[in-house]
């Protein structure tokens, strides 16, 4: 799956130019227009780690922020939660899907998401709703676990 998000220590991109900042932004987005999930080794960014520190060190003290946005990086997304009144997802013996609240938090969190909540109703045949649904259980034919098969059943699967 291709990324278009560029992440750096926020030391580094502070020492960084606009014009290395751009740079590294663009071989990132171009790779993710290919397909690709990693940027050209070229657009590499020298000077981001400090000598003697270990991978996992460096991944773990750094304040991690997008060159682009600024935003911190890795930083928990929506809460994923089956109880009380601020819940975002259904519990398995509901149908295991999200929740209208939970789908607008997620479309909140992600500008331009086209996520819906699940074709649950009756529909009419060829309709969008109907192609969601037959689309839905195409794909999750699959699903064995318990809410996989929960989720199933809600579309009427």
């Amino acid at each position: 799956m291709a990324t278009k998000k560029v992440c750096l220590p926020k030391a580094k991109i502070s020492s960084m130019s606009k014009a290395e900042k751009q740079k590294v932004v663009n071989a990132k987005k171009s790779a993710a227009a290919q397909g690709k999930y990693k940027r050209s080794s070229k657009s590499n960014v020298k000077g981001a780690r400090k000598k003697g520190a270990t991978l996992r060190d460096w991944f773990k003290n750094e304040d991690w922020r997008n060159v682009e946005t600024g935003d911190k990086c890795g930083a928990p997304s929506m809460r994923k939660t089956t109880k009380g009144k601020n819940r975002t997802f259904l519990s398995t013996k509901e149908g295991a899907g999200m929740t209208p609240k939970g789908v607008k938090q997620y479309r909140k969190e992600n500008p331009g998401s086209k996520l819906k909540t699940a074709v649950t109703g009756k529909v009419k045949p060829g309709s969008k709703a109907a192609k969601r649904r037959k689309s839905f259980c195409a794909r999750s034919k699959g699903w064995t676990g318990e809410r996989g098969k929960a989720a199933r059943k809600r579309w009427k699967c």
